[in-house]
């Protein structure tokens, strides 16, 4: 049995025993092991030039990955805090999401962004935020989001042998409250595809990271037969396990902890609303943050999706 943050760890290790050109860089990775341990072991396993402390400049991390990208490394970045990560969005829009494109697919880009995210760990201003659809609208750029120590193990691998660059976001509510068996060795599990976290014929709650568990929650308490499709990969979006999810269901709950309005719950609900109107028994509920600055951590939990929330919209969709 792992953590989230321990199979995180595992994956680092593992990645970069089976592949030289893999390097991680990031601020406080090598010496201190992460300020959440992720990276532990690495400098003394694998050197200081293959685990690097960075200054605290998240452009210059990102853009110095871009030289070692081009220079055929596979470099893994860490922003350490979610919020942090803004600084790097201009390398990130106007070069790693454009590079491949620019040279007609003859240049692969593989670098893989990790950061933590996501509240509810009682942090302070700017260490909790919800930014995955920044990333997710910048073309070129693949998303994947854990929710188990499984496939916090196998989507980091994916990442990594990917040819485009992939930010991988890390729910850091349950960095350490998730725990679960995590294959020994190496473990992929491809982007692009969907788990159905709980089987139910009623309702589909669709939810990622953190809020898998939410969403688990709320359906053991619910009338209904719910079930619970963990999404794992934003970009690409698998959209056949969604589409049979609520085929069969006929009704759909989009949890996401993220501000409501152009969301990637709002994605969501647009795809089912173009391809699954026929299998619709009533509108597609969305369950989630505020459009607000990420608030305090006194007021955070009124903030967040809770069961409660979420029970709520089970409710006004089996009820329509």
């Amino acid at each position: 049995m792992k953590t989230l943050v321990e199979a995180v760890n595992d994956g680092l290790h593992t990645e970069m025993e089976r592949d030289p050109s893999v390097m991680v860089m990031g601020e406080d990775v090598g010496i201190l092991g992460g300020v959440f341990r992720a990276t532990a072991g690495l400098r003394e396993r694998f050197g200081s030039d293959r685990c690097v402390d960075t200054p605290l400049a998240e452009a210059g991390i990102l853009g110095t990955a871009v030289g070692l990208a081009m220079a055929g490394f596979r470099p893994v970045c860490e922003m350490q805090y979610d919020a942090f990560s803004y600084p790097c969005l201009d390398q990130l829009i106007c070069h790693v999401g454009r590079y491949r494109w620019r040279t007609g697919g003859a240049m692969e880009f593989p670098i893989t962004v990790r950061m933590p995210y996501g509240g509810r760990v009682r942090a302070p201003e700017l260490h909790d935020d919800s930014p995955e659809a920044y990333y997710v609208h910048t073309p070129g750029i693949k998303v994947a989001i854990p929710s188990t120590p499984a496939d916090a193990k196998g989507l980091l691998a994916a990442a990594i042998r990917d040819a485009d660059p992939v930010v991988v976001l890390e729910p850091k509510l349950i960095y350490r409250t998730a725990r679960g068996e995590v294959p020994e060795g190496e473990h992929v599990v491809p982007l692009g595809s969907a788990r159905v976290a709980r089987q139910g014929t009623d309702v589909t709650v669709v939810a990622y990271g953190a809020m898998v568990a939410v969403a688990e929650a709320a359906a053991e308490r619910a009338d209904a037969s719910v079930e619970v499709l963990d999404l794992r990969s934003l970009k690409p979006l698998d959209e056949g396990a969604l589409l049979e999810s609520v085929g069969k269901t006929g009704r759909a709950v989009v949890v996401a902890e993220a501000p409501r309005v152009a969301g990637f719950a709002a994605e969501v609900a647009a795809v089912l609303a173009e391809k699954a109107i026929l299998d619709l028994r009533g509108p597609v509920v969305r369950v989630t943050g505020y459009d607000v600055p990420y608030p305090y951590w006194t007021i955070e939990d009124a903030y967040l999706p809770s069961p409660e929330r979420v029970l709520a919209a089970l409710d006004k969709v089996m009820a329509f």
